[in-house]
């Protein structure tokens, strides 16, 4: 049991992280003070999700270490100047990126030890799929920033808390239509992200929360 209580404890932490980093970037103003703290909890949601993941300490001091590395190039940013918007974008998206395969390994790593669904399992699958969520978003940002032509239609700004509304929206397959995406690439990136949302959704989601505190199923022995 105390090893059971300690994974709640990491998958509390990454929930918190998450949230934290959806409402600020969500709803504070676009300032360097914001990317600064963006940086560091898209670090921390990196950080919390190997850790929650249980993969070894050898890979999660080496993301330690990326994430610390993001948060000074974020300060040196915003402080001094000379990196673009577009490079903070994309450092933010891989950081983000890195968390939902760690976060499946240890999934599949405790399901397969417990033979059983637990509560925490359930908080780790959808913490997953708002990490995805996040990525999207930062891509979106990056896209725009990088690629010299605007990311949306009718010359919406790309800022932060608009790329994470819309990539939420897409991956729930919302569609509300205020946000579109203007190139090629941009509609291929939505489509993909909503089809992993939906199937997300309707397999793992779903699978999980239908078996929660039941006992995964064993192979019968041959006979």
């Amino acid at each position: 049991m105390p090893r059971a209580e300690r994974r709640v404890g990491r998958y509390g932490l990454l929930f918190l992280a998450t949230v934290a980093s959806v409402a600020v970037q969500g709803i504070a103003e676009p300032s360097g003070f914001q990317s600064v703290v963006v940086t560091a909890l898209a670090g921390g949601t990196l950080v919390f999700a190997f850790h929650a993941g249980g993969l070894a300490p050898r890979f999660t001091r080496v993301v330690m270490a990326l994430a610390a590395a993001a948060v000074v190039v974020a300060i040196v940013r915003a402080t001094a100047g000379g990196i673009g918007e577009g490079v903070a974008r994309a450092v933010n998206a891989a950081l983000v990126a890195l968390g939902p395969p760690a976060l499946a390994i240890g999934l599949v790593r405790e399901l397969r030890a417990t033979q059983e669904v637990r509560l925490e399992a359930v908080s780790g699958v959808l913490c997953l799929y708002v990490l995805v969520g996040m990525a999207f978003g930062f891509i979106y940002g990056a896209i725009d920033n990088l690629g010299g032509d605007p990311f949306f239609a009718s010359g919406a700004s790309a800022s932060v808390s608009h790329c994470l509304y819309f990539s939420l929206t897409t991956l729930a397959t919302v569609g509300y239509g205020d946000f579109v995406a203007r190139s090629n690439l941009g509609h291929t990136l939505s489509v993909s992200e909503a089809l992993i949302g939906q199937i997300y959704l309707v397999t793992v989601v779903s699978l999980i929360v239908s078996n929660l505190r039941r006992p995964a199923r064993r192979d019968s022995p041959q006979s």
